[in-house]
């Protein structure tokens, strides 16, 4: 299994560079097996494991399983877990939206992070939020003052939002994914 390890990690990456599982017959050069046999039975154990699975038109597409990550220090039972299962918890009603600005960073919110959002109309005070305010879409901290709902933000060179109308919730943010350089 250690190779299939090896095998399966070169097919990973090979997906995040195109976006797609090569063919059955480009598996043998891409990794090194000689006969259509060994790739024929890599690919029944990388099913079996529940990696990969076949299409109607019996190409290969990867499964859930194949985009979970190793836990590297961690003394759960899990040995990997999905971006997805981590922070998603309703796929249907979640969004990413890119943070552009630093009126966030105080809250470690940073330029060009994504932020994982549920839709939603209702959240409660605290709760960091995109909410549209003259038809503008913003990613603040929900507050109260006053008996109203103010937005803040957590950037002191930035002035507190306070709607003047009725301020609408698109929804809250759940999550953050940031890429390094």
């Amino acid at each position: 299994m250690s190779n299939d390890r090896s095998y399966l990690s070169s097919l990973q990456d090979y997906y995040a560079r195109h976006h797609a599982l090569p063919s059955y017959a480009s598996i043998g050069g891409l990794l090194g097996l000689r006969s259509k046999s060994s790739v024929a039975a890599l690919v029944a154990r990388l099913k079996l494991a529940g990696f990969v699975e076949s299409t109607p038109d019996r190409r290969l597409a990867p499964t859930g399983r194949f985009f979970a990550r190793p836990l590297a220090v961690d003394d759960s039972e899990a040995d990997a877990v999905t971006i997805d299962d981590y922070l998603i918890e309703r796929p249907s009603s979640t969004v990413l939206v890119r943070v552009k600005g630093d009126s966030m960073q105080d809250a470690g919110i940073l330029d060009g992070d994504l932020a994982v959002v549920e839709k939603r109309t209702t959240a409660r005070r605290g709760d960091i939020v995109v909410a549209i305010v003259d038809n503008q879409f913003t990613l603040k901290r929900l507050d109260l003052e006053r008996g109203r709902f103010i937005l803040r933000p957590e950037n002191k060179a930035y002035s507190v939002i306070r709607p003047e109308g009725a301020l609408e919730i698109f929804g809250v943010m759940v999550g953050l994914v940031r890429k390094t350089a």
